[in-house]
């Protein structure tokens, strides 16, 4: 027989099974329809009965939609390949491996769940130990329709003579396909390595280390979907949160969950993970270092603490025909007695109203003792203290502090040497300054960890009404839409899990940003030093550390796991991305990439007064070589001009990204745009070229101006 006879046979064979997992399916979407019906019913008809009858009738109503929609959410879910593997076992039992568990109307498995213990075979058995697989088939699947399969025998000599084997490299067939404009799952090509951390324990904090390309994301994102199948009563009821490098990002993971069914889980970029604000821009490498280092947390813990601009530098109170003043130096006396004490400042204003009171007293006192009239302090302190000229004074004079407001007071540069004393140098402090006051800017990625330390120091503020008209009211910005929360409080803090991915980047203020959202969590940490594009500023490598290691806990009791294959790159590609990077890692960091096209990349040398005809040709030729997406890259600088060179090229394929914005990212095609800019804007060195060089998974095209970019 024919091996296209044998192919048709047995895709046949496989389409059989999943035109029965499908009939099913509707089967039980069309059940979860009707209990939810029924549950609508039931409510309605408790309007016409007793209180107590209808109070049960109406909780009974709610659990049941409830339920129903929960189930038509899951069914609902991206299911393309819904059934994509099958275990044949020597003890003659055949295990369909699928996105969800379904069973038949007699409770027959028909797909077991990828994350259920039974189907662990289908990733972790290998022929040294094929844990009693014979055979193990991966399907492919076009919506319900099988279109391909691919056999790997584990057990030869247990081979029954009847069970027919088909196709080879359905691993390499998958890396070969073409990228879309999301990240795809991988559960039907998960390899042992990958699969072992997905399974791995969900207490405590789990490691994932690895060069690109290695699968470090999406195996993270499938842990998230194995631990809330396996431990959902543990960390479900706090939620998973998934923190990425960029808003890029997180809209390209973004569909990677709900093809498994996980639709709860938070995506949020790390520029927005304050409720209320959003990261428009990046700041230059040298300021994002200073914002980002750890004792900039002095500095605005000093800045909250400072007297507020605009607040009475005098007090005058009339107590029984004296006039008891406060002068500019005693307030601030006063002010700085309450924060001696301790504590958020939004919440110490009783504490200031009696600190005032004591120095109005005081004041009383010294009168008294200079032939004024005997006082009663104890009575003073309640007569002035139900006073409304008081009051206003007080809400003058100790305001509520809004994170916003804090920072933009630092735009003036002598209040910010205040704040910084000897912890920033001048010229830093002249910089900070300068970007602080840039309001009209925006906030940036870093600033919005400031933000959040300041929200954390100076406690919640009541509400604050902003009119219309309000010139502060574009000052807070609203969360984007890949931010916004549906169901979770504003400024949520509870998760039962944290995954993080490109560690390597975040900086310390960063770090303690994070850990807020995941104080009782369990965490996945994801990244490669290698790829780093942060630099330590003055506080050094081991400060940096140290805020990861608050968060995280001590080293030591990480479970750490190591992934050394390239699965995106071409052999050709990595190989010149390896020779960027070579003094920057040792051979024991880069990964191995195993996919040779013979395809090498294309270095070609410009002029730079006709790059923008170059990069349109460039953009246009690898357009008509690969089917998926092409990727411009350029450093950040350099975007603008980019997307104005590419503006006339009209192809939804063609994506035009940064240096930074790329992170995570993988495109068929990288069109790489004057790679001597990314050295000269980057504190990191050679990383941020070695990131952007492995986006690709197909084509590399390098134009250059500069021919020292390349070491020899």
């Amino acid at each position: 027989m024919s091996e296209s006879v044998v192919l048709r046979a047995e895709i046949a064979t496989e389409q059989a099974h999943v035109d029965r997992v499908y009939l099913r399916l509707d089967e039980l979407r069309s059940q979860a329809e009707s209990m939810r019906d029924r549950g609508y019913e039931l409510g309605h008809g408790a309007r016409h009965e007793a209180v107590f009858e209808q109070a049960s009738m109406l909780f009974e109503r709610d659990v049941m939609v409830h339920h129903a929609n929960q189930t038509l959410h899951v069914l609902d879910a991206e299911h393309e390949g819904l059934v994509f593997g099958r275990l044949d076992t020597h003890e003659r039992e055949t295990v369909y491996v699928g996105r969800l568990g379904i069973r038949d109307g007699e409770f027959d498995n028909l797909v077991t769940d990828w994350r259920a213990d039974a189907a662990a075979p289908f990733y972790q058995a290998t022929a040294e130990q094929p844990m009693g697989v014979i055979r193990r088939r991966v399907i492919q699947s076009s919506g319900r329709s099988v279109t391909g399969i691919e056999d790997d025998v584990l057990m030869p000599h247990a081979l029954p003579e009847q069970m027919r084997v088909v196709g080879d490299g359905a691993l390499m067939a998958a890396l070969a396909r073409a990228r879309g404009e999301r990240m795809r799952d991988i559960v039907a090509t998960i390899q042992r390595e990958q699969d072992e951390v997905i399974r791995a324990p969900w207490r405590g904090v789990t490691e994932i280390t690895g060069g690109p390309g290695t699968g470090k994301t999406a195996v993270a994102l499938h842990r998230a979907a194995y631990l809330l199948y396996r431990y959902r009563k543990q960390i479900g009821g706090g939620g998973v949160l998934v923190v990425g490098p960029s808003e890029a990002f997180t809209t390209y993971i973004s569909r990677v969950l709900p093809s498994m069914g996980e639709t709860s889980v938070e995506l949020r970029a790390v520029g927005e993970l304050l409720d209320g604000f959003e990261a428009t821009h990046t700041d230059p490498a040298p300021v994002a270092t200073i914002k980002g280092a750890a004792r900039m947390r002095g500095v605005l813990r000093r800045a909250v603490r400072g007297t507020p601009p605009g607040v009475p530098s005098e007090l005058r109170i009339t107590y029984r025909g004296e006039v008891l003043r406060l002068a500019g130096d005693q307030l601030e006396r006063v002010r700085r007695r309450v924060h001696g004490r301790g504590g958020q400042p939004n919440r110490c204003r009783v504490h200031a109203a009696e600190a005032l009171l004591e120095a109005l007293a005081d004041v009383a006192q010294r009168h008294a003792e200079s032939g004024g009239p005997e006082v009663d302090r104890t009575q003073l302190v309640t007569e002035l203290g139900e006073r409304i000229e008081f009051h206003r004074f007080l809400v003058d004079w100790w305001p509520v502090l809004h994170p916003e407001d804090v920072l933009s007071w630092l735009g003036d540069e002598q209040r910010l040497r205040t704040a910084a004393r000897s912890q920033l140098a001048p010229d830093e402090i002249s910089s900070l300054a300068a970007s602080f006051a840039d309001g009209g800017a925006g906030y940036s990625v870093a600033d919005i960890a400031l933000l959040d330390e300041l929200r954390a120091l100076v406690g919640k503020p009541r509400r604050r009404r902003v009119a219309a008209d309000d010139p502060q009211q574009d000052h807070q910005r609203p969360p984007s839409p890949g931010a916004a929360r549906s169901s979770l409080p504003e400024h949520y803090d509870e998760f039962g899990h944290v995954i993080v991915d490109e560690a390597q980047d975040l900086s310390p203020m960063q770090w303690r940003m994070i850990g807020r959202r995941g104080r009782h969590a369990s965490w996945t940490v994801v990244g490669d030093p290698v790829q780093s594009s942060w630099y330590s500023a003055a506080d050094g490598a081991d400060a940096d550390a140290a805020e990861a290691d608050n968060v995280l806990g001590s080293p030591s009791a990480r479970r750490r796991f190591t992934l050394r294959t390239n699965y995106r790159n071409s052999a050709e590609i990595f190989s010149l991305a390896a020779r960027v990077v070579s003094g920057h890692a040792g051979a024991d960091q880069l990964p191995t990439a195993v996919r040779a096209t013979g395809i090498d990349p294309t270095v070609r040398s410009v002029d730079a007064a006709s790059l923008e005809y170059e990069v349109q040709q460039a953009a246009l030729d690898v357009l008509a070589r690969v089917e998926g997406t092409v990727a411009v890259i350029g450093a950040m600088n350099r975007v603008a001009d980019l997307e104005k060179f590419l503006s006339p090229v009209s192809d939804k394929r063609l994506t035009v990204a940064g240096s930074l914005d790329c992170k995570g990212l993988e495109y068929d095609a990288v069109v790489l745009v004057e790679p001597a800019e990314f050295l000269a804007e980057s504190m990191a060195g050679r990383r941020g070229l070695y990131v952007a060089m492995t986006r690709a998974t197909q084509r590399l095209t390098v134009l250059t101006s500069d021919p020292d970019w390349l070491p020899e």
